[in-house]
């Protein structure tokens, strides 16, 4: 309405800290940091406050040096065109004139007592007063001077004191007022009251306007928060009357909210550990655990700023006016039957979403993942690390291997979903097979011969040799040497094989297919021993005779007994001598063992029998008797 020259702005000396930027709402802070760490629902919103209120120092401080610069630059323009006091009251006194006459002057009125006043042209061609209709009342104010015999009065220092009074008014009644924005100025925006005003930028809204020049020529509702009429200073604030109407809203949302009431609310902002949502007045807390039963990497992932939508109170404080949300809450938890959908044994497809040095996580549906365990990922006795198998985004083949819903845990395993390569491999190396690998590793008790890659068997020291015992494995095998042996036993449950080197040439296995108990054979004496003798039947085949099968016990009992220990070494088994070949009648087989029971006084029987039989059926006489038999056999010897 008035020229800039006219009209009251800011100064630097009113528009500092005391117009500054208040401290926002906690939930209405930027997002946290990408290093802060996820936090609990109840450590978020205090995390959240402490935030605030360093977001809100600092944005107060420079907010108030914009504001203030501002409002310095505006104040000296105002004082370069500010008007000189009047010089008495009476100049200042407002009197009732009737519009007369328009001349190319001003516009003529009647002052009263034949006297005629001017109201100078230039106060409507240099403002946007029009001028009053003819015939009108109007207030003039006196200025002390004349010209062409008029007086001269003001139209316009009436109306600015009226408008002046108006706005003290509105500013002691604290009224809401339409403000139209007519100028972006560092820090702000000037708006027309009637008198031009600061709206400082921080008091525009309850956050931050990112762009304030779109707002040039439209009118918004404000209050006057700070006036000086006399330096013409004007502050005003749209901010104070959002912060009634948010705590009005806030006050009777309060009393209507309660643990479990599923509430409309639109996500104000978007932070590392969850997302504040409007509810209508006070703004709640939707961590990110609560945002979805799978895994969610960040919040964005699952809402947008603006994004409306429903969610359930999980806890009310209202003493310190505090809201936890839950999203997932309002659908079903997928653990709660998940051991029927899921049970042990199951193979799936799964896709991996993590990966960690001591295995992957693979999710078998939103909400259900599970740990594959690095020694589950692969056969391979060796496993490769989990991010050289896997990727995440993969999908794999898994099988549960165990699932525990009360703990929300299910173990998986992929290797279990392949072909068992040991098992393969045993496969092709039945037992009985004659097989060559090399050297491994050697033990205490035996050697480790790799046949194939991650296939191995274990040769023990008691199957290296049928007569040698081996004590020290390390004299007969050396690692990396090719050796030949035979495998014995799969246990695949333990994932072993045994091997055997003196298999491979089973002279024994011949030698009992030949003979069977009952058999009478001849062979060496190879050595005499306490408990009896030892025969030897051919290379590295020995049987024993034991001393109740060398004699009958009545001529043992006679004389001295040659079986009894001595100082040094047995000569002689009663009549057995070392060296000396003797029939033998087998008595007792043992293939599995490798053990061959002899019994000597027994093949001297049946040679007995042989021979008395065939004296009877010789051309001796009928009448011969088995003593004849006897005598004739002691006589030839």
């Amino acid at each position: 309405m008035f020229s800039d020259h006219d009209n009251p702005v800011s100064s630097a000396a009113t528009a500092p800290a005391q117009e500054s930027e208040a401290p926002q709402h906690p939930e209405s802070t930027p997002a946290a940091p990408a290093a802060v760490a996820p936090v609990k629902p109840e450590e978020a919103h205090a995390h959240a406050e402490a935030q605030a209120q360093n977001a809100a120092a600092d944005a107060e401080a420079a907010a108030a040096a914009e504001e203030a610069a501002s409002a310095e630059e505006m104040s000296k323009l105002i004082d370069q065109y500010s008007e000189p006091q009047e010089a008495s009251a009476a100049q200042n006194e407002i009197i009732e004139v009737k519009v007369v006459a328009y001349t190319e002057q001003g516009v003529v009125v009647d002052l009263g007592g034949k006297t005629e006043g001017l109201i100078p042209a230039s106060e409507f061609t240099e403002t946007e007063i029009p001028r009053p209709d003819p015939n009108a009342t109007i207030e003039v104010q006196r200025t002390g001077e004349t010209k062409d015999n008029f007086v001269i009065v003001s139209y316009q220092k009436v109306l600015r004191r009226r408008t002046w009074e108006k706005i003290d008014a509105q500013f002691k009644a604290k009224e809401t007022i339409t403000a139209k924005v007519v100028d972006r100025i560092k820090g702000g925006l000037v708006v027309d009251i009637g008198v031009r005003a600061f709206l400082p930028g921080s008091q525009y809204d309850l956050r931050p306007t990112q762009n304030l020049d779109e707002l040039l020529g439209q009118e918004v509702q404000v209050r006057v928060t700070k006036l000086n009429r006399r330096r013409g200073n004007v502050v005003v604030s749209r901010r104070a009357l959002l912060e009634e109407e948010l705590h009005a809203k806030r006050a009777e949302l309060m009393e209507k909210l309660s643990e479990g009431q599923v509430v409309h609310g639109t996500v104000k902002n978007v932070t590392e550990y969850g997302a504040f949502v409007d509810l209508g007045g006070i703004d709640g807390l939707l961590h990110l655990t609560d945002l979805s039963w799978g895994r969610v990497r960040h919040p964005s992932d699952v809402v947008k700023p603006d994004q409306e939508l429903d969610v359930i109170i999980l806890k009310f404080d209202k003493s310190k006016q505090r809201v936890s949300l839950g999203l997932k809450q309002l659908t079903k938890d997928p653990w709660v039957d998940a051991a029927e959908r899921y049970p042990a044994g199951g193979k799936y497809k799964g896709k991996v979403v993590g990966v960690v040095d001591y295995g992957a996580f693979v999710e078998l549906e939103q909400g259900i993942e599970g740990l594959v365990h690095v020694t589950e990922m692969s056969w391979s006795k060796k496993p490769a690390h989990p991010s050289k198998v896997v990727k995440v985004g993969e999908e794999v083949d898994v099988v549960v291997l165990d699932i525990k819903p009360s703990d929300r845990r299910v173990s998986l395993g992929m290797k279990q979903a392949q072909p068992d390569p040991w098992l393969l491999v045993a496969e092709k190396y039945p037992v009985g097979t004659v097989v060559t690998g090399k050297v491994r590793n050697i033990a205490e008790f035996g050697a480790f011969v790799e046949i194939e890659e991650g296939f191995d068997g274990l040769v023990h020291v008691g199957d290296v040799s049928w007569t040698g015992r081996v004590k020290n494995p390390h004299e007969v095998f050396k690692k990396g040497e090719p050796v030949t042996a035979k495998v014995l036993r799969i246990d695949p449950e333990n994932r072993r094989v045994s091997l055997g080197m003196k298999q491979v040439n089973d002279i024994w296995a011949d030698w009992f297919k030949q003979h069977k108990v009952g058999d009478i054979v001849r062979g060496k004496v190879s050595r005499i021993a306490t408990f009896g003798a030892f025969v030897e039947f051919g290379e590295n085949i020995e049987g024993l005779c034991h001393n109740t099968e060398i004699e009958e016990r009545r001529r043992r009992d006679e004389g001295p007994s040659s079986f009894r220990p001595t100082t040094g070494p047995l000569k002689s088994a009663g009549p057995l001598e070392p060296g000396k070949e003797y029939d033998f009648k087998i008595i007792k087989i043992s293939p599995e063992t490798r053990r061959i029971g002899l019994s000597y006084r027994a093949a001297v029987r049946q040679q007995e029998r042989r021979e008395i039989e065939h004296y009877k059926s010789s051309k001796s006489s009928a009448t011969a008797t088995i003593g004849d038999a006897l005598k004739q056999k002691l006589a030839s010897r």
